[in-house]
């Protein structure tokens, strides 16, 4: 026993288990330790109580007569653990509202433990680890408690799960509660002691299960929920990745998705996103928030939107847009709750647009229309969600996103002259692509007197140029507005243009995620327009100039020989700008990111075919990021290419023609993999225009905001 380990107090209601017996034998060994009784509930001069319990709580077990001397307890500064089923007592104790919603026995059959969170890698729980996955138990029916599908209210996830090697992201079976003073941990990973276990896994149990007790005991500063805009900054600033973009906006930590509720309002610009705040995984989403001033910097604000436990958004709040309804800022989203998806609106007066009232009537929508034959899954009675709203002709328009059991992917028609009761008028567009095809946040745009629609079908972000009448749409062009990694983009109005961010996902597996902490980036600000011969342009926001820190120098001309290499540059957050002709070369490739060895790089070739071609096949020696080429048509070829590449870290995103883009995400693993070069095959080309800048970082600000929105308060 050391002599700095907490007095433990072993709690049980009655008679005590095989399991139970076996884990205060433990206890005894290296703690001070004695029995504490709920029926009899004084804590003495105990530094921490633990209940460890293997058997299903009863609903008139002692729980209710125990929760005030427990609060008690906290409230004196002491620690509280709760093991194996213990945790699914959060609610009645008085600690959380929402108890874990999956509790029962597993039958371990491989190694099976808790998947730290890396943002709290510095836990005084794991401090004897180097490691975030811990196995602690490799066999036997364990008793166990999780959150799956809903959220602590209160609580903030430290760890998941780990099984036979594969991590479990959704299976969260660790969650830390702030009592004020007091501390209390939950671990409803199977943290079982009676089974025989390898010296490995007991020596990883045996150090998990003392690190939680003296945690308990020692620290009483736990993270907890909900956050308020302080402690997103701190996080940003703990999350240590050489791969997380310094320019272009990413979440503070964890999860981020789709960009939503894009508004100007008050002579400020909100971005809301998909945000899962239990870690870097997609699930149980909730809406992050950040503001900005200038499009470029950005603030964290605390989370604007949180599923409500009894409500129609039970699990997820998920994607949507904002509207200014007669100076009222009002948001329409896709509330989740089991296989149903349907609108739900939210309102708020805050001037900051922080703090949001859910309408009493949701989902303002009950039900998909019944005359169209909606794709089913064993998730979704029907594909259903997503939502673009604009107002014209004195009522509200609609669309919502789906697909069809005997066609394509579809925008079905919603008129209303409230926001509130919805009327639905039809499919505004059915798809020709193949049966099973689900259109995801779809979007109507009015550019110049057209109207370009775009849609997410999973894979692609696919658009349509053409004329709206008597609600249907008639379809001049079509393309894609991003041939790489970009998805689900949302726009926003501001003064006579568009600007429209587009979700960045990664390219790297999902372990690779968890271990950076973070994923997702939004791209730059892009603005969309009609060009002269009635098709669509794309360029970077005007204010993205501003990013330029310095001029790296460059020649503003370049002659490029045969297969001569020309260095540019060297730095992995860059903006170039040039354009190309091929004279009688058959491609010039541009590097970046490259090595000086050229073992890690990436290269953009523009070919005499009229393409555009992104290979990434080697740019990273971590086996986790994805290794491929991606291409790209940028007609005529007989013309120079004009070319805007943004190089930030993990992001490549090229604007070609101010028509055509292509985003990618690349992983460097070398501190020198930062060269720019071009070369010149088969022949000569020239480069006019010319001009690289290093690019600011840290744009994401973390110290104080211009305001301060209060957190959410929970459910």
């Amino acid at each position: 026993m050391h002599e700095s380990s907490p007095r433990v107090g072993f709690l049980h209601d009655g008679s005590v288990s095989e399991e139970q017996h076996a884990a205060f034998e433990w206890l005894c060994e290296g703690f001070d330790a004695e029995r504490v009784a709920f029926d009899d509930l004084t804590t003495g001069d105990c530094d921490v109580l633990w209940w460890h319990r293997d058997a299903p709580i009863p609903d008139d077990g002692p729980l209710a007569t125990a929760a005030p001397a427990i609060e008690r307890f906290l409230a004196a500064d002491g620690g509280l653990v709760l093991t194996l089923r213990g945790m699914a007592s959060v609610d009645a104790l008085d600690v959380e509202t929402v108890p874990p919603d999956e509790t029962g026995v597993h039958s371990v059959t491989e190694p099976t433990g808790v998947l730290w969170r890396s943002l709290y890698a510095d836990h005084p729980a794991v401090g004897e680890f180097d490691r975030l996955r811990l196995p602690v138990c490799d066999r036997g029916a364990v008793p166990v408690a999780r959150y799956e599908t809903v959220l602590p209210s209160r609580g903030e996830v430290l760890a998941s799960t780990v099984r036979d090697g594969q991590d479990i992201p959704h299976e969260m079976t660790a969650v830390s509660w702030d009592a004020d003073p007091g501390t209390v941990l939950g671990i409803g990973a199977p943290l079982a002691f009676h089974e025989r276990v390898p010296e490995d896994v007991a020596a990883t149990r045996d150090a998990l299960a003392a690190g939680c007790l003296r945690a308990a005991a020692d620290e009483p500063a736990e993270p907890s929920r909900p956050k308020p805009a302080s402690d997103l900054r701190e996080m940003r600033t703990t999350v240590d990745d050489p791969a997380r973009p310094g320019y272009h906006f990413t979440p503070p930590a964890n999860w981020l998705n789709d960009p939503n509720g894009l508004i100007a309002w008050n002579g400020r610009y909100h971005v809301f996103y998909q945000y899962n705040p239990a870690g870097p995984f997609h699930n149980t989403i909730h809406w992050g928030h950040a503001v900005s001033d200038d499009l470029i910097h950005w603030t964290d604000e605390p989370v604007a939107l949180a599923p409500s436990p009894d409500g129609p958004d039970r699990d997820g709040c998920w994607s949507g847009c904002a509207v200014d309804d007669d100076g009222t800022a009002t948001i329409l989203y896709t509330g989740g709750d089991g296989r149903a998806q349907l609108p739900c609106l939210a309102t708020t007066d805050d001037p900051n647009l922080c703090r949001w009232d859910k309408h009493e009537d949701n989902p303002v929508i009950e039900s998909p229309p019944d005359d169209l034959d909606l794709l089913e899954t064993e998730h979704w009675q029907a594909e259903f969600r997503d939502h673009s709203v604009w107002h014209a002709d004195d009522r509200w328009h609609q669309i919502i996103g789906t697909g069809l059991v005997d066609g394509g992917g579809a925008a079905l028609l919603y008129t209303s002259p409230d926001l509130r009761e919805w009327h639905y008028e039809g499919p505004l567009l059915v798809g020709d692509d193949d049966p099973g095809t689900v259109w995801e946040c779809p979007e109507l745009l009015h550019l110049d007197g057209k109207q370009l629609l775009h849609v997410s079908d999973y894979e692609d972000v696919g658009y349509f140029l053409g004329t709206v009448e008597d609600g249907s749409f008639d379809v001049e062009q079509r393309g894609l507005l991003d041939y790489g990694d970009f998805y689900a983009p949302q726009s926003m109005r501001d003064g006579d243009r568009h600007l429209l961010w587009g979700w960045l996902p990664e390219a790297r597996d999902l372990s690779a995620q968890w271990d950076a902490g973070w994923s997702g980036a939004l791209s730059l600000p892009r603005v969309l327009s009609i060009g002269p011969d009635d098709r669509l342009e794309q360029r970077p926001a005007a204010e993205v100039t501003d990013l330029r820190d310095r001029r790296i120098p460059t020649p503003t001309s370049l002659s490029l020989a045969a297969d001569e290499r020309e260095r540019l540059a060297d730095g992995d957050a860059l903006e170039l700008r040039m354009e190309v002709a091929l004279a009688d070369a058959t491609a010039v490739e541009l590097s970046l990111l490259a090595s000086p060895d050229r073992a890690e790089r990436t290269t953009l070739r523009y070919t005499r075919d009229g393409e555009l071609v992104l290979d990434r096949t080697v740019a990273s020696d971590d086996h986790r990021a994805t290794a491929d080429t991606r291409r790209m048509a940028v007609p005529p070829y007989d013309e120079p290419l004009s070319l805007r590449v943004f190089v930030d870290r993990s992001v490549v995103e090229v604007f070609a023609n101010e028509r055509h883009c292509l985003t990618a995400r690349v992983y460097p693993t070398r501190e020198d993999a930062t060269g720019v070069s071009m070369v010149a095959e088969d022949g000569r080309a020239h480069v006019e225009d010319l001009a690289c800048w290093a690019m600011e970082t840290g744009v994401a600000r973390t110290d104080e905001p211009t305001f301060a929105c209060s957190p959410l308060p929970e459910p």
